[in-house]
């Protein structure tokens, strides 16, 4: 039994998701937790006009996934800051070179999941996620979401992420705002869901 939590970050937000996804995924007994990240696309001028380059140091550490090696997993579950409403460039990327293994069925039946991270409340959490929804569904995912079970989605009494679709965090127009511990706690959740449907699926 094996997850991976593979995820883009441009300043530490959906890093730190990715952390606690990981954190709920091991709470799974005999599942094996990886945390990688996809590739940069972006010039080291443009991340630091953007003041990314400093934030990124910070998980510069985490290794870089390649598209082959998602074979190895029984569970993915993706995470990505949402650009328009979609999920980023970086993550777009890698995922359109998947390509060989969607031609060979090499991810079908597999078990995944998002998570993400927007500027603003309404900034394009669910839609990004349904977006790569459609992507997962493409490769033959079974898809995880982020149920009505957790009940920190409830709430209305502070300002949260978290979607029935998956976990998510506000970052704030400067990336100010760090995830709250409803929103990493979202995130365990679902990495401990995910990878807990996955292994049943695997006994089978």
């Amino acid at each position: 039994m094996k997850t991976l939590v593979l995820f883009y970050s441009t300043y530490g937000h959906v890093w730190k998701l990715a952390e606690a996804v990981a954190e709920g995924a091991r709470q799974i007994e005999g599942n094996e937790v990886v945390v990688k990240r996809v590739p940069e696309t972006l010039s080291k001028e443009i991340l630091d006009q953007t003041g990314a380059t400093g934030a990124q140091q910070a998980f510069a550490h985490v290794p870089v996934a390649t598209p082959n090696e998602l074979v190895e997993y029984d569970a993915i579950i993706f995470g990505t800051p949402t650009r328009y409403g979609n999920l980023c460039g970086q993550m777009q990327a890698f995922m359109d070179s998947t390509g060989g293994l969607w031609a060979k069925g090499a991810l079908v039946g597999k078990v995944g999941g998002v998570f993400v991270s927007t500027a603003t409340q309404h900034g394009g959490q669910e839609t990004t996620i349904r977006s790569f929804h459609t992507e997962l569904l493409h490769h033959g995912f079974v898809i995880v979401g982020l149920p009505y079970a957790w009940q920190g989605q409830m709430g209305h009494h502070e300002v949260t992420g978290g979607t029935p679709y998956g976990a998510s965090t506000v970052a704030g127009g400067q990336g100010e705002r760090q995830p709250s511990e409803n929103e990493l706690e979202g995130a365990r959740f679902q990495g401990k869901h995910t990878s807990e449907i996955a292994k049943k699926l695997a006994a089978k």
